[in-house]
């Protein structure tokens, strides 16, 4: 399990995407690159790391399920995803 400070950062850089998207989208179209440079780091989207939703791991994600690998083999072998079974031949 990741530190509960790691994982607040990761929600506050979230709300910070979205609060200033649409800003972000209109300075670039407008190549206003200074007024850019302006805006916190952390509303920037390549800044942001995928962490597990669960216990907010940030290696070995799965964008698909929106988690690590290790909760997604533990919830697969208990049945808890949808559709997903484990392999055999």
């Amino acid at each position: 399990m990741a530190k509960k400070s790691k994982i607040a950062k990761a929600n506050k850089q979230k709300e910070l995407i979205a609060k200033y998207a649409d800003l972000r989208k209109e300075l670039k179209e407008a190549g206003d690159y200074q007024a850019l440079a302006k805006l916190p780091k952390d509303s920037n989207p390549n800044h942001h790391k995928n962490r597990d939703r669960i216990d907010g791991r940030p290696r070995g994600y799965t964008r698909k399920f929106g988690m690590s690998r290790v909760k997604f083999r533990q919830l697969a072998h208990q049945g808890k995803i949808p559709g997903i079974k484990k392999a055999s031949w």
